[in-house]
């Protein structure tokens, strides 16, 4: 028997005018798919040791100022597991945000890949970990034999309910972590997102504010299979390789992944279609506001929006084949997650649905 996705109305090919599950859902952009056409001819050595991979590097390198080791995946997923096993021991924690991915949508990875290490919520406004409740949690029963040991802190960037760190909220939550001897991790599954958005540098965002690991995404931006952990302490190198060897992540034919990460990386591809995505959801969100009956639950700062509908509207979005999650927080609550696919008539046409339905 095969399992069921729930809150989700759906057909197997949703027109991308009405696909607003996840950016997930949208394809591959052109550049990326006409680049594993072109890695699938002639022959290159095998676990990254070929040109595709060597491009994919250096642009790496370059877009975050320094070397940094790669290690290429197929999931996000696998990077975030990966990456807190590097991190954390069996008998420690990993400090996130209760909202987090990892803690509500990873069933139990990070556990797996740490081998047996506790996932512990640190509340805050906004799907952000606060400050004060980390300097406590830090410290919390340390050099207690009887319980698990904070090891790392994971911040999420953009976070799940779409709000985007700042820099300083970046560099003080690492260096509350910093200060009590915890390595910092980073997953960026919608990295490119968060990073327009605030109008920084990758290393703005990431190792110069403390970050020791990044899970960087790709898979939601236009690329088909590929994430990647950026890892910028070369402390932790090799464990992360034989990590990933480990866990079947090594990939013999490595270049369809990293081709794809090549391509995504070439002439701004990455940041164009996270701009547009983010475009997207601030114009929906205008949109929104002016409707009477529904209700923003804030602004979104990525591509991740929140809103009140009422019943009538969700049941008729839902009729004329609109796929979004719906009721899966709280009765009434919907999200729409907008994609580099999206255009602007996308969204005025759902706009437009709207608007009939709270008629």
């Amino acid at each position: 028997m095969g399992t069921s996705v729930t809150h989700i109305a759906t057909t197997p090919a949703t027109p991308a005018s009405r696909a607003f599950i996840s950016d997930n859902m949208a394809g591959a952009s052109p550049q990326i798919a006409q680049a594993v056409t072109d890695a699938a001819t002639g022959h290159v050595l095998p676990y990254g040791n070929d040109p595709f991979t060597d491009r994919a590097r250096h642009k790496l390198n370059e877009i975050f100022e320094r070397d940094v080791d790669v290690f290429p995946v197929s999931t996000g997923s696998a990077a975030n597991g990966l990456s807190l096993a590097a991190l954390t021991p069996p008998w420690g924690s990993v400090l996130s945000h209760p909202d987090s991915h990892i803690n509500h949508d990873e069933c139990g990875a990070p556990e797996f890949f740490t081998n047996g290490a506790k996932l512990v919520g640190v509340p805050g406004p906004d799907s952000k970990i606060d400050p004060d409740a980390l300097r406590v949690a830090v410290r919390r029963r340390a050099g207690d034999v009887h319980t698990v040991q904070p090891s790392a802190v994971s911040i999420s960037q953009a976070t799940e309910s779409g709000s985007v760190h700042t820099l300083e909220e970046i560099r003080r939550l690492s260096a509350i972590a910093k200060d009590a001897g915890l390595r910092v991790h980073m997953d960026g599954a919608r990295f490119a997102n968060a990073l327009d958005h605030l109008g920084a540098t990758p290393a703005e965002m990431t190792w110069k504010a403390g970050i020791d690991v990044l899970s960087f995404g790709a898979t939601k931006n236009g690329a088909m299979t590929a994430d990647a952990i950026v890892c910028f302490d070369s402390a932790l190198a090799t464990e992360l390789a034989f990590r990933t060897k480990r866990a079947g992540q090594l990939a013999a034919k490595m270049r369809f992944q990293t081709a794809q990460l090549d391509a995504y990386l070439t002439d701004g591809l990455w940041l164009r279609n996270a701009r547009q995505a983010n475009a997207m959801a601030s114009r929906l969100g205008d949109g929104l506001k002016a409707i009477p009956g529904t209700g923003l639950l804030a602004t979104p700062q990525a591509n991740i929006l929140f809103c009140r509908l009422p019943p009538q509207v969700t049941e008729g979005l839902l009729a004329e084949g609109y796929a979004f999650y719906h009721d899966r927080w709280e009765p009434g609550i919907v999200r729409f997650v907008t994609a580099f696919s999206h255009s602007a008539d996308d969204i005025d046409q759902l706009l437009d649905a709207v608007r009939r339905h709270t008629r």
